[in-house]
C-alpha cells in the first residue's frame, strides 16, 4: 500500500465512526495494520492533522480520550451535540468506543 493510499485508507475509516461514538488514533492504526503494513498512531494523527478537515474529526481521540490537541472545544462541542459520553474532559472510552 503506497503512503497516499494509506492516508485515503485512514478517511474512509474515520468516515465511518458512526455518529455519537469514536475511535483513538491507535485503534485506527491497529485496524489498519494488517492491509497497510503500517500501524503507528502517531502516524495515523499525522495524517488527521494534515488531511482530517472534510471527515468528522472530532470523532478520533488518544487512547485515554483526550481530543484533538489545539482543537478541544469544538471537539467537545461536537461530540456533546452528537450524545458521546464525557467523563470531565475526556471522552468515556469504555462507552463511546466504536470498532468496524
Amino acid at each position: 500500500m503506497t503512503p497516499q493510499e494509506y492516508v485515503e485508507e485512514v478517511l474512509s475509516l474515520v468516515e465511518r465512526i458512526p455518529e455519537g461514538r469514536v475511535m483513538s488514533y491507535g485503534a485506527i492504526a491497529d485496524t489498519l495494520a494488517d492491509v497497510s503494513g503500517r500501524n503507528s498512531a502517531r502516524q495515523v494523527g499525522t495524517i488527521m492533522a494534515r488531511h482530517g478537515g472534510a471527515v468528522p474529526w472530532h470523532r478520533v481521540v488518544t487512547g485515554a480520550g483526550r481530543m484533538p490537541p489545539g482543537h478541544e472545544q469544538e471537539a467537545r462541542q461536537r461530540l456533546l451535540s452528537e450524545g458521546v459520553p464525557l467523563r470531565g474532559d475526556h471522552v468515556d472510552m469504555k462507552r463511546a468506543s466504536w470498532a468496524p
